[in-house]
């Protein structure tokens, strides 16, 4: 048996049912994008309904919709007619999900769920359903075939089913102007959020621990400073304290190789003129970007006037799990 053949059409099938759903965004999911904007505006929040693998993608959506600004909590199928109903409020939106639209767990909470003042958008693969048939938005989940090759375990479509809730959440978060600042708040112990709430003041060395030099310095003198600071590279600033350039210990390697005698030359001769820098108060993740961008190790820290603050060595960043 050929597995990678065999894994090969499982993927071409689903990638097949997602390029089909893409054809099939239509006003539906534009109403179910203002319903839930509507509730997360006015305080109320997503009812993510669903049995099975249905609830299994349920729950992804719920959780990628919450991190993303849009509150939304899964309401158990079974505990919901026995006090789980109290999480429902007028107001509120709920996400049902069923393929068959069929579902006897699901449908038989439909009718306490419609007492309240509340939008029921479906995840459906079939029309004429129950479900279908009474909901306020109905998003389309059909599909021709399952990646399953006995055309039953839920495959493609609970692919379809979640690719679906990724696109809501994605859109919501753009509709509702979610920044990453916003997205840092409720991710403040990953890299992610790290990145996004520390200031560069907060992550670099400081000017105590700066090997800053004049232009007129030679190498030599220059290397003994970066060797008591361990520092991988000097910044070289003019009598104004402004930036001129900066030279690191790749930079010597480099010159060695050609001139034994670079210890003697001027700094000045050899300096990187008009490095990259970061201004001290952007956010870290704008350090993660430079440095990936411009393949440099060090990122000189310059405050309003353009005087050398700081230096961020790339090394720090794993220290500080930014990277």
């Amino acid at each position: 048996m050929d597995y990678i053949e065999k894994a090969a059409r499982v993927l071409d099938l689903e990638i097949s049912e997602l390029q089909r759903l893409r054809g099939r965004l239509d006003d539906n999911f534009t109403q179910a994008v203002d319903l839930i904007k509507k509730a997360v505006e006015t305080r109320g929040k997503v009812i993510v309904l669903g049995v099975g693998k249905s609830g299994h993608i349920g729950e992804k959506i719920a959780a990628t919709l919450t991190s993303t600004g849009s509150p939304a909590v899964v309401l158990n199928s079974l505990n919901a007619l026995h006090g789980d109903l109290g999480m429902v409020a007028d107001g509120d939106v709920v996400l049902a999900l069923s393929y068959s639209g069929e579902t006897e767990e699901l449908l038989r909470i439909l009718p306490a769920i419609t007492r309240f003042q509340v939008d029921v958008i479906a995840m459906c693969g079939a029309a004429g359903s129950t479900l279908a048939q009474n909901c306020d938005v109905l998003l389309d989940v059909n599909v021709e075939q399952e990646a399953c090759p006995l055309n039953l375990a839920p495959t493609s479509s609970s692919t379809v089913m979640l690719a679906l809730g990724d696109a809501l959440a994605m859109v919501l978060l753009e509709a509702r102007g979610f920044q990453k600042e916003d997205f840092a708040k409720f991710h403040p112990a990953g890299m992610v959020g790290r990145s996004l709430l520390l200031r560069v003041h907060q992550i670099m060395r400081p000017r105590t621990a700066l090997a800053l030099v004049r232009p007129e310095a030679n190498i030599r003198k220059v290397l003994e400073l970066m060797t008591s600071l361990r520092a991988g590279a000097a910044v070289i600033a003019g009598s104004d304290e402004q930036l001129l350039g900066i030279f690191t210990h790749g930079d010597f390697v480099r010159h060695f190789q050609t001139d034994p005698r670079v210890g003697e030359r001027l700094v000045a001769d050899l300096m990187t003129l008009n490095p990259v820098v970061v201004h001290q108060d952007k956010l870290a993740v704008e350090v993660l970007n430079l440095l990936e961008r411009h393949r440099i190790d060090d990122l000189v820290v310059v405050d309003d006037r353009g005087v050398p603050v700081g230096i961020v060595d790339s090394q720090d960043l794993t220290k500080l799990k930014l990277l």
